[in-house]
């Protein structure tokens, strides 16, 4: 800061002894400014008193010009990284809306067609269709990176049941890619402490990519084993490799390893940086290596186990789904049409009840009459949100056992604690998997690691 009175003066005048470093910002007669960086230092006669003083300054008004300059630079590139993430989120919200009422429509249409020809265009629908959710889960992931607001959940599990798990979840795909997979995992369990789902994330992510690389024929090898302490996970492929100058910047963001113009594997660049921020939440960390283009890839994840004697959390396997249950009268409440009647038919189509409601006041008023057991809402609602719908409906004394889903674009958990202070029972992040939504009304629940 500049002094607020001349150095000179005050070493002259004895009230300090020197002046050090001192920025002072001096008007020419022209009335142009400069700043200058001073040092004074007094001069005294043999007795000890002042006879003047030595003073050395330096024009520094460029550098803080610069300075300056470079402030502006980094509140605008702050702001526009807020604006950035802000857009990410809001596109994967607004991309979920319409994603939801069409798998709903492919799952039924594939429910009441069965000529061969019908069955396979459909079945290729849903797979391009998962593969929009997660690049919109992709989406988001990134926003929520880059703002920090990215959590895992910590419990003692068996990796081999995840990494098991992952690889059945990708099977269909690696199959229909035509690639030769092997999966290698040691008898005995692998215990660490880590977020199954953000686990079961990161492999997938994995073979996904490794798929997206590797031409159809090749080979994608996934090993899991103990070494030193850790659990090391690798997956292996035959495909395009990574040339040396873009292994180190591999995992930063949009980065493309197949840059040319057919791009056939796709993707937004963003798989690698979401697996890399969630190992470093369970204090792993993960390594590319390639000998090259055209010299396949291979990617190694490394987690501390947990102690030997460490309690374990049992991660139930998968159970498929039943149709089988009571019917349940179910209100669905959304102002998009298309997602309220696709998944009215759904359902339907699975024994229950159903009615529709547009927004608040028509949900209340088909409450009354209808008497849903469970009430699938949406948040965003006009008027009257979803979360003042609920408090509403909980304020009736015979609705209050009724079980109340929240159905939005939004998964942060801000927004869950917000379902939950509303009355919400359920929190579903759209498009919902099918057998989430079955699950939730033939028993009343969904699974955990759902």
């Amino acid at each position: 800061m500049p002094h607020e009175h001349c150095p000179m003066a005050e070493v002259v005048s004895g009230k300090v002894a020197q002046v050090l470093d001192a920025e002072v910002l001096i008007e020419r007669p022209g009335g142009s400014r400069v700043t200058v960086v001073v040092n004074v230092r007094s001069l005294k006669d043999e007795h000890g008193a002042i006879t003047g003083a030595i003073n050395c300054f330096y024009d520094v008004t460029e550098r803080k010009q610069a300075e300056e300059q470079l402030r502006e630079y980094a509140a605008q590139l702050g702001t526009t990284s807020q604006r950035k993430d802000e857009f990410l989120a809001m596109l994967a919200h607004e991309l979920r809306n319409p994603l939801a009422p069409i798998i709903h429509a492919v799952h039924l249409l594939q429910a009441h067609h069965s000529e061969p020809a019908s069955l396979k265009l459909y079945e290729m629908i849903g797979r391009q269709m998962q593969r929009l959710v997660r690049l919109v889960d992709e989406l988001l992931d990134v926003a929520r990176i880059s703002r920090g607001l990215i959590t895992v959940q910590h419990d003692s599990l068996d990796l081999v049941t995840v990494v098991r798990q992952a690889a059945e979840a990708n099977r269909a795909r690696l199959e229909q890619s035509h690639h030769a997979f092997s999966l290698i995992v040691p008898d005995a369990p692998v215990f660490i402490d880590g977020d199954a789902v953000r686990l079961e994330q990161v492999v997938c992510n994995l073979l996904e990519n490794a798929a997206k690389y590797t031409p159809p024929g090749g080979q994608i090898t996934l090993t899991l084993a103990r070494e030193a302490g850790e659990a090391v996970l690798s997956v292996r492929d035959t495909g395009i490799g990574i040339s040396p100058e873009m292994l180190d910047g591999i995992f930063g963001l949009f980065t493309q390893v197949d840059r040319s113009l057919s791009r056939s594997g796709g993707g937004l660049g963003l798989g690698l940086t979401v697996v890399r921020r969630l190992l470093e939440l369970h204090d792993g960390r993960i390594e590319a290596r390639s000998a090259g283009l055209d010299a396949g890839s291979e990617f190694i994840v490394r987690l501390p186990l947990l102690p030997a004697g460490a309690s374990i959390a049992a991660i139930a396997p998968r159970a498929p789904v039943s149709d089988a249950g009571p019917s349940r009268r179910v209100l669905i409440v959304d102002d998009n049409a298309d997602a309220a009647q696709s998944m009215a038919l759904l359902a339907r189509s699975w024994g229950h009840e159903v009615a529709t409601a547009r927004d608040g006041p028509e949900a209340l008023e088909l409450a009354q009459s209808f008497r849903p057991e469970t009430a699938l809402v949406d948040i965003g609602l006009p008027g009257m949100d979803g979360y003042e719908l609920a408090r509403r409906l909980r304020q009736v004394p015979e609705q209050r056992s009724m079980q109340l889903v929240a159905m939005t674009g939004y998964g942060r958990s801000e927004d869950q604690e917000a379902a939950r202070e509303a009355g919400f029972d359920v929190h579903l992040v759209k498009p919902a998997k099918i057998e989430e939504l079955q699950q939730l009304l033939v028993d009343g629940r969904i699974s955990a690691d759902t």
